[in-house]
């Protein structure tokens, strides 16, 4: 008998599911391979289940002979080993970044006389339905809360994007790319303090307040999935900062990374151009552990954020510093630069995993961009926060804009460069 073969990247069946198997049942005998956590979370979207339980969700399916795991978005190791006479899939994969995967397939079945069987997707009420009810349990506070965590044990780099309204985060959760055969997409989301109070046309000095502020989170939190770091500057008064903690960790947001300075917010990446107080160890210190104390979960995160290299305190003084927040109960600790060389950011990186193997490290390349994910992870890195990207590409594109209607009294000598309304609406889903 030929064998068939497809992949699930499944946490539920619906009738789409259950059309593809039927289709596979006609050609021969049905394996399916359900895809690993790690390759899902690149290819598709975070499960709402345990792999374990996909595994017998696949397998209480009559028709299906033999279910095997997929460790990879890519069908090549599977495709050696089996060798089935036929792949089948929805159609969806002739278009768009997974058009590469349906490529990479029909040349490898292609080379021992296999064929790929392209079944029409499955679009109506239910499957709709049963779709929005998957993303809605991914947007409820307990299981994004915590989803970093999860990330953080998967993936080589959680990369994260700034965002600062509802539109931003719908490009954070759906923006996916195809390069060289690989797919990538962004894994969080940063809500940054610097781009939320610039959006409102407001300085960046903590002026912007919290109510305002969880007001982002909302707008952000309605139309997204994915786990969210928020900017929470020096974190305010102690008395506050415990109140802060407990709202986001309620809301469902991640973690809050805070900085270890104290007075009137100035932007890092001023460093010593402008007056900036580092706050003592012994003071910060409390602050993270009031606010460990107040959480009601294990899932959120308080990441502790060292300026000393911005402020030209030397490393030792960061190092010092990493290691009293760590034990003061810091979830992870970000190290900040503002020097085009990463080199002081992957010393201090290189140092602090010597002698702390566990703890998330979190950078923000910004000023030292030339350095890659990659790299970074091979010097301990585990989060990377593209952190006012979005925000500093929209600006130039929207002034020139404003300029050139200015110039031409009239709105055609800018529309090649605009995106049409259609496909900005396409990004926003209907209920």
């Amino acid at each position: 008998m030929s064998t068939v073969y497809t992949c699930f990247t499944t946490d539920v069946l619906h009738e789409g599911h259950l059309n593809i198997i039927n289709e596979a049942k006609k050609l021969g005998d049905v394996i399916v391979g359900v895809l690993a956590d790690e390759a899902m979370i690149r290819f598709n979207r975070f499960p709402t289940i345990s792999f374990e339980e996909r595994v017998k969700l696949v397998e209480s399916i009559p028709e299906v002979s033999k279910v095997v795991v997929q460790n990879d978005v890519h069908y090549d190791k599977i495709i050696k080993e089996l060798k089935p006479d036929y792949v089948i899939h929805g159609d969806n994969w002739l278009e768009g970044p997974t058009k590469a995967i349906r490529d990479r397939v029909v040349k490898l079945v292609g080379e021992y006389g296999g064929e790929v069987v392209d079944v029409p997707y499955t679009y109506n009420e239910n499957v709709k339905r049963t779709d929005d009810r998957i993303k809605e349990k991914l947007m409820m506070p307990e299981y994004r809360r915590k989803r970093l965590r999860q990330l953080i044990s998967m993936c080589p780099v959680v990369k994260t994007i700034e965002v600062h309204s509802g539109l931003t985060g719908l490009i954070a959760e759906k923006t996916i790319v195809e390069n060289d055969g690989e797919l990538s997409q962004f894994d969080a989301m940063w809500i940054s303090s610097l781009c939320d109070s610039t959006a409102k046309g407001k300085p960046d000095i903590e002026l912007v307040d919290m109510t305002s502020r969880f007001r982002t989170i909302d707008d952000v939190m309605e139309v997204t999935t994915k786990p969210i770091i928020f900017d929470g500057d020096t974190g305010g008064l102690t008395e506050h900062f415990v109140y802060t903690v407990r709202s986001l960790e309620r809301m469902g947001v991640s973690a809050v990374i805070i900085e270890d300075k104290t007075g009137l917010k100035k932007n890092s990446l001023f460093g010593t151009e402008v007056q900036q107080t580092q706050d003592s160890i012994e003071n910060f210190c409390a602050k993270i552990e009031a606010g460990k104390k107040v959480q009601l979960t294990d899932d959120f995160m308080i990441i502790a954020r060292i300026e000393s290299l911005i402020l030209e305190q030397g490393m030792e003084d960061a190092l010092t510093r990493a290691r009293a927040y760590v034990k003061a109960g810091a979830d992870g600790i970000m190290i900040h630069s503002r020097k085009k060389d990463p080199a002081e950011i992957v010393e201090f990186c290189d140092k602090f995993r010597s002698e702390d193997k566990d703890t998330p490290i979190v950078v923000v390349p910004t000023s030292f961009n030339t350095i890659t994910e990659e790299e970074l992870a091979e010097h301990g890195v585990n989060i990377v926060i593209y952190a006012n990207q979005l925000t500093r590409s929209a600006f130039p594109a929207m002034e020139q804009t404003a300029k050139d209607i200015l110039k031409y009294h009239r709105a055609k000598e800018v529309d090649d460069r605009l995106m049409s309304i259609k496909n900005i609406i396409s990004l926003i889903d209907e209920l």
